[in-house]
């Protein structure tokens, strides 16, 4: 449920609400908006009914329920759209947001020369993992420790902040010690102590679709990171498995605006995964952009042929040149 206060409900009355409600075993998520405030009412569903009580409080003008499973996610208990800030960086706000860089840190060299490519791009984050999930136990599974002290190093000598992948909740306090952004990827969209330790965590996190997973159950996902206490989520539509076989995977593009209109959360795109292919990014990012994602998180190596993983699908720096020239002008477009 969620209670909405008077328009001219004291910052005191909207207080008191929120003791009252934690005083009968609830969870209050207030969001504060410009003309009114309301709070989201978390806690057990049989119990509910005690919450209508809350209308006999000084301030409160309505309570009103969410029907939805993804209370905290919806659009009902959240004014406006979630922006989140990252240093400069704001997603989810007017600006179409570029995440780049290679699938996996190598070296401080090649990392570096990646960062150098994304910022003469114009791209505002550096993307890179230190811990790769791979389907073989054979195959690189990433530089781990040594892999986020690299991304720091780079983090600070390029003044660029850095988003990597989080595979295992006991490591979430040390990734979050180097990144600015916390990625779950698609192997553990629905791995839920993993999704309740990042909900604790102080950076943002992003949260992409996993292969086979619906819509809402991303919601209910992204729910579980927002119930734990942490707000700033950001949803990540990355392509889902179909029965076509031409790309690695199928882009689900009709994903973005049915996101926009279910939740207040940012989406974004990750096209480099949706096609496996490098030449199918530029038309699948452009298409994002064009349907109103928030931003793309795309893979860009200095040198694809010798990348450890993930090569076929990353852009050489002419070509990510390119695709952020399309993307500006994309923009101009639909600026008008």
């Amino acid at each position: 449920m969620i209670i909405v206060m008077k328009s001219q409900a004291t910052e005191k009355q909207i207080e008191e609400v929120i003791r009252w409600i934690e005083s009968v075993g609830f969870t209050a998520h207030p969001s504060r908006g410009v003309e009114r405030t309301i709070i989201g009412v978390i806690g057990d569903e049989r119990q509910k009914e005690g919450i209508k009580q809350a209308q006999r409080l000084e301030g409160v003008e309505k309570i009103i329920p969410i029907l939805k499973p993804y209370k905290l996610a919806s659009r009902e208990s959240h004014q406006g759209n979630t922006m989140v800030t990252v240093g400069r960086v704001k997603i989810g706000g007017p600006e179409f947001v570029v995440m780049a860089g290679p699938c996996a840190v190598e070296s401080q060299e090649q990392l570096l020369e990646a960062a150098y490519i994304v910022k003469k791009g114009g791209a505002q984050i550096l993307r890179g993992g230190a811990y790769k999930p791979r389907t073989s136990p054979y195959s690189f599974q990433g530089m781990e420790e040594e892999g986020l002290k690299l991304l720091e190093q780079v983090r600070v000598k390029a003044s660029i902040p850095v988003i990597t992948e989080v595979v295992n909740s006991t490591d979430v306090d040390l990734v979050e010690s180097y990144a600015d952004i916390l990625q779950i990827g698609a192997r553990n969209v629905q791995n839920f102590p993993l999704l309740k330790k990042v909900g604790h965590a102080t950076k943002p996190v992003l949260l992409k679709r996993g292969m086979m997973t619906t819509i809402e159950e991303l919601l209910m996902s992204a729910e579980y990171i927002l119930a734990a206490g942490n707000p700033n989520v950001i949803l990540c539509e990355r392509g889902i498995r179909t029965f076509e076989t031409a790309t690695r995977n199928t882009l689900d593009i009709s994903a973005v605006p049915v996101l926009k209109s279910l939740t207040h959360l940012p989406v974004i795109v990750d096209p480099s995964h949706a096609a496996g292919q490098w030449q199918y990014v530029i038309p699948l990012a452009r298409a994002a952009a064009a349907v109103g994602a928030d931003g793309i998180l795309v893979e860009v190596h200095p040198h694809p042929e010798k990348a450890i993983c993930d090569g076929a699908q990353s852009l050489k720096p002419e070509k990510f040149y390119q695709l952020m020239d399309e993307l500006r002008a994309v923009s101009s477009v639909l600026r008008h």
